[in-house]
């Protein structure tokens, strides 16, 4: 068993830079480099892409990052964890095989994780007494069911050591939750059991202070103005001991900055019941973690206790929900606010003449520059210019078309000053919404499959 093990995450969503893995692997050394491409809205995506192409369902973004790195990273002993699966993780194998044949990458082992994906499932479940209603609300899953666009349960750490055990050097999943996959290599490595929750806690907690990248490392922080070299921001790095005990840090000579309150500013994220942060693999209390600097861009973490998970997984799906439009406007010149809005009740002023009609809920009207972000917050301005920016939603389909016939005539027929018109004319996309539920663990069973190229 080693001393400490080195984990970096370069990925903190797909469409991060390609940047962060590519500079992790050649700044720095590293033992695992973790790499997180999913979101809730992620799934439904991939699931329509692998609908019109079987082949298709994966982050290609992560072979494309693989072609960059391959090579070195197999020469250096890094493996890598990635939830790049998505919903077809057996074509992402075979993608990686493939790259890493022409790239002449001899002897690699590729493993994927499958049994997350639901979706085909869902009939049986139901049938079976899984209610799977939405957490939110309490709404019975029956009342979408013909709509499903996807259904993924979030699993965990065992998963992704069961195919490090097996001696894997790519790890390849669907939805693994982000903190296993840092999770996952610390179990294989200093061998914790599955009952091991103060140890699985810390890991979690390190899972989640790295699982948005260099949003831990000055990111998205505060205190920008103490940030130097963001061109050059350092992604992180977890120095993990086998007590549960771990460092955050960064590469030598890279930009950023990692110190106490870059830290607690990523550990908030996302945060519910800080005592309670429920995962698959443990539920960890965050107020237990001891958090002090240890020297420059080193921060230690200690301290942190966890007890047993609940014993059902949270399950991620998506349903089919209407559809949606937007389009944008610049509005420019004196009085640009007052021209904006005007804009806007000429649009739906002729919306109405032609019997469209959509109430105030299915309505989204910004005037970006006015202060909309930070609306109730900040006083209302008059900017030299304004962007209009405006949507509408409905079930019918047409009715959406139909209002992204009117933005652009502003040009000529609204007031003066109306330019920025680029991207053609708005037309009706699908909504997908978002349902979470939870489903007995029993009822999930998780494969895994290693192959060598």
């Amino acid at each position: 068993m080693r001393d400490k093990v080195l984990i970096a995450n370069g990925q903190g969503f797909w469409g991060d830079s390609i940047l962060g893995p590519v500079r992790l692997v050649r700044e720095g050394p590293l033992d695992y480099l973790a790499l997180d491409y999913l979101a809730e809205v992620t799934m439904s995506i991939m699931q329509k892409l692998k609908g019109r192409n079987p082949k298709a369902g994966y982050a290609t973004d992560f072979v494309a990052m693989l072609d960059r790195i391959l090579p070195e990273a197999a020469e250096k002993g890094i493996k890598i964890i990635a939830n790049a699966g998505g919903v077809n993780p057996g074509a992402c194998l075979e993608a990686v095989m493939d790259l890493a044949r022409k790239k002449g990458v001899k002897g690699l082992k590729v493993g994927i994780i499958e049994g997350d994906d639901i979706l085909h499932r869902i009939d049986e479940l139901l049938a079976s007494g899984e209610e799977l209603k939405n957490l939110d609300d309490g709404r019975p899953l029956t009342e979408i069911a013909d709509r499903i666009s996807s259904a993924n349960v979030y699993i965990g750490a065992p998963a992704v050591a069961e195919c490090l055990a097996q001696g894997a050097d790519i790890v390849i999943g669907g939805r693994i939750t982000d903190p296993a996959l840092v999770a996952g290599p610390l179990m294989h490595e200093f061998g914790w059991s599955p009952d091991a929750y103060d140890e699985l806690a810390a890991a979690t907690v390190a899972g989640h202070i790295v699982e948005c990248g260099a949003q831990c490392t000055g990111g998205n922080f505060t205190a920008w103005r103490d940030i130097e070299d963001f061109v050059k921001i350092g992604y992180p790095v977890i120095e993990a001991h086998s007590d549960g005990t771990f460092y955050v840090t960064k590469h030598a000579d890279t930009g950023g900055l990692v110190d106490r309150r870059t830290v607690i500013h990523q550990l908030l994220y996302e945060m519910g019941d800080p005592e309670r942060y429920l995962g698959p693999d443990c539920t960890a209390d965050f107020t237990s973690a001891v958090i002090e600097e240890d020297g420059p861009n080193r921060v230690k973490v200690s301290g942190v206790r966890g007890t047993a998970p609940t014993d059902t997984f949270k399950a991620s799906i998506s349903y089919h929900d209407g559809y949606k439009a937007s389009g944008q406007l610049t509005v420019s010149g004196p009085e640009a606010l007052a021209k904006a809005k005007l804009c806007a009740d000429i649009v739906f002023g002729r919306l109405a003449l032609d019997g469209v009609t959509f109430d105030d809920d299915q309505r989204c009207v910004e005037f970006v520059g006015s202060g909309v972000c930070h609306a109730g917050i900040v006083d209302e301005v008059d900017p030299p210019e304004v962007v209009l920016r405006i949507g509408v939603k409905d079930k019918d389909k047409a009715k959406v078309d139909r209002f992204g016939m009117e933005i652009v005539p502003l040009v000529t027929s609204g007031p003066p000053g109306v330019t920025g018109f680029a991207g053609g004319r708005p037309k009706a996309t699908d909504i997908i919404s978002y349902w979470p539920a939870l489903i007995d663990k029993r009822k999930v069973t998780t494969d895994v499959r290693v192959e060598t190229v």
